[in-house]
């Protein structure tokens, strides 16, 4: 440890001859590669007795009271053989980026040889290096909705941190800070008791009187049964989200979206696949402006080109159906049972490109996958704080499998919403390794899942909700975009200038597809913007049209809920969308949307006969029947083409569908 005199970073380029910079600097002098400015939480009582100026182990340089700078951002940091018990908490929460810190690596202060500081990164520090406000510092200057959306986040740690060991760790206002609409945690604090819903409500009490008047009472009562010996988590979970959802519609909120894909100056064919990606999609006033998906295809051109067509168009129909029951709806659909939906419809489409795959005994490498990230906004109605009914409660659903990635974007901050399915993810939720130690090591990135490459019962899809109360947008990408952080590095010139009114969001979404040709340029590339505008000059209640399908449509395909009670969204589901089914061609024509895979303008993508294309078409076409709750022609016609296929994914149906299976002989 030594006073520092000269305050340098150095370049994170390996190859750079001259890497020393002074800080402040932006890029290096030598190389013009951009600076890392990376800064880190010190934990520990030792750490919060070393002064700023201070240098440690001759690369970190302690900027004020347990913050530290890593002036060699490009060397890996120190890292024990074996990890600390204190440590494996971190680690088993990294799918919970957004609101915990995790483990960077460890140094020893001068009193001790031994590795005593842990040293945080992802923690909340902005790009200047200082922490983000403590939450009870911005409370009272939030409005209605966000102290709402602080509190349900908090109450979504809760049972997670509970089981590790740490929920000590949310009941102090100083170890809780904010990000805009974010909550983040500074670090995680072991608990010595047994604590209950009841510590939490109490930790909350002296934030009602400075609440907002339209919420205050709401949050009273919430917390005064959080504090009644053996309060409900589920009931204070619902109470609170139905206050979440009543300050959330009393806002206005429009939406506009932009896609583009396209194939990369290398490749020769698009393997991704996005919606909306055309003039056409964008009037399609059912899922536009409410769907956005990206799907980067695995399997080369004549297997993941079809697997993520596939994937589109068959969420796309099974929107179409969700869209329309919530528009239904009388009551507030709860969350957990929206994501069970939503989870339901994953199944369907990774059991779709299973099926597909069996079809063609494609085997090993040769089976067709894909990755997704998916974004639904569910305008569900609610009746507001104020007293008059709102058509949408601002409730933002995500969905993703593999390493395509979303993004939420502000003029201030850019935040990444998801977790790559990949081997150095596995690694630290198992407890295994420190992120940065699991990075050194060969095919860290290499995916552990995907749509197709598994029976959707071994799959774990990650489905989180976000509520849209912030202008911002909303960035969906594959990893053609996302790779080497050119999101990370470049947001500021694209989004800023489309939440100015500078640039539009079709033309954003153009100039990241051209900066990732440039900068990438080794892969397809998919992006999807939505632009989501929150103005006080729309506070007025608007009666919105209803979303309703159109009646001359039969492609909706009905979602059901993994339950063994039949739900009543399910219910509605199949009655409102009942199809029927007399010929063999009406069969063919409601399935046909999944299989348009222009596949007469490039016939290297269907190697089948026009035997098996047909009775692909009839498979398909049950399994829509199945899900629909038919018992007809098609489902019939699956039996008995398909029994092998057909029984396997009948096996997948929530066990209330299964009663429409055939019996096995």
């Amino acid at each position: 440890m030594m006073i520092s005199t000269q305050h340098i970073i150095n370049c994170s380029n390996p190859d750079c001859e001259q890497p020393i910079n002074n800080i402040g600097e932006h890029l290096c002098k030598s190389c013009q590669t951009p600076l890392v400015y990376r800064y880190l939480w010190a934990t520990g009582t030792m750490a919060e007795q070393i002064t700023p100026r201070t240098k440690i182990a001759d690369r970190y340089e302690v900027i004020t009271q347990q913050i530290w700078l890593d002036t060699q951002p490009g060397l890996p940091p120190n890292i024990p053989l074996e990890l600390p018990s204190e440590v494996i908490p971190y680690l088993k929460l990294y799918p919970e980026q957004l609101h915990i810190p995790q483990p960077y690596g460890f140094t020893n202060s001068s009193i001790s040889d031994i590795n005593d500081i842990l040293l945080l990164e992802n923690v909340p520090i902005d790009t200047a290096g200082n922490l983000y406000p403590i939450i009870t510092e911005v409370w009272e200057e939030a409005r209605a909705v966000r102290q709402a959306y602080w509190l349900w986040q908090i109450l979504q740690l809760w049972t997670r941190l509970l089981e590790l060991g740490v929920a000590a760790s949310l009941l102090s206002p100083h170890n809780l800070r904010v990000q805009g609409w974010s909550v983040r945690v500074l670090e995680l604090h072991q608990t010595m008791e047994n604590l209950t819903l009841q510590n939490l409500g109490q930790s909350w009490l002296s934030w009602v009187p400075v609440a907002k008047a339209e919420i205050a009472p709401g949050i009273g009562n919430i917390i005064q049964h959080m504090c009644q010996d053996g309060a409900d988590l589920q009931t204070v979970a619902n109470q609170l989200n139905q206050l979440l959802l009543a300050s959330a519609a009393e806002l206005p909120l429009l939406l506009t979206v932009a896609g583009v894909t396209d194939t990369g100056p290398i490749m020769k064919h698009n393997e991704d696949a996005c919606y909306p990606s055309n003039s056409s999609d964008l009037i399609d006033k059912h899922l536009n402006p409410h769907l956005s998906i990206v799907c980067d295809g695995i399997g080369g051109h004549e297997g993941g080109e079809v697997a993520s067509q596939l994937a589109v168009q068959s969420l796309k129909l099974q929107t179409r159906a969700l869209l329309n029951n919530v528009a239904e709806q009388t009551e507030i659909l709860p969350p957990d049972l929206l994501q069970q939906q939503l989870e339901a419809s994953l199944r369907v489409v990774n059991n779709m490109i299973w099926s597909r795959n069996d079809e063609q005994n494609r085997q090993g490498r040769e089976r067709m996958a894909t990755t997704l990230v998916m974004a639904i906004q569910l305008p569900q109605r609610i009746v507001t704080n104020s007293g008059w009914e709102s058509e949408n409660t601002h409730e933002l659903y995500l969905a993703n499998v593999g390493d395509s990635r979303a993004y939420w974007i502000t003029a201030n901050y850019c935040q990444l919403l998801t977790i790559d399915d990949d081997i150095a993810t596995r690694e630290v939720c198992f407890g295994q390794s420190l992120y940065r130690q699991v990075m050194q090591t060969d095919h860290a990135n290499a995916l552990t899942q995907a749509l197709g490459t598994k029976e959707a019962e071994f799959l774990n899809f990650s489905i989180k909700r976000l509520i849209l109360e912030e202008d911002g947008i909303l960035l969906l990408c594959s990893d053609g975009l996302s790779d080497h952080h050119w999101v990370e590095k470049t947001w500021q010139n694209y989004a800023v200038p489309v939440l100015t009114g500078k640039l539009t969001v079709e033309d954003a979404a153009h100039d990241w597809v051209k900066l990732a040709n440039k900068k990438n340029g080794q892969d397809n590339i998919s992006v999807v913007l939505t632009l989501c505008r929150i103005s006080q000059a729309y506070l007025v209640p608007v009666t919105p049209t209803p979303l309703v399908a159109e009646p001359t449509e039969t492609e909706e395909l009905a979602i059901t809920a993994p339950e063994a009670e039949t739900s009543e969204l399910e219910i509605s589901t199949v009655e409102s969308l009942e199809l029927e089914i007399s010929t063999v061609e009406s069969l063919a024509e409601s399935s046909q949307a999944l299989l348009n895979l222009d596949l007469t303008e490039k016939p290297a993508l269907s190697p089948v006969t026009e035997t098996s294309r047909s009775q692909l078409v009839v498979l398909l076409g049950g399994f829509l029947a199945l899900l629909m709750g038919s018992t007809g022609l098609g489902l019939f016609a699956w039996w008995q083409l398909k029994p092998e296929s057909f029984g396997r994914v009948c096996r997948q149906v929530p066990q209330q569908m299964q009663q429409f299976c055939p019996e096995r002989e």
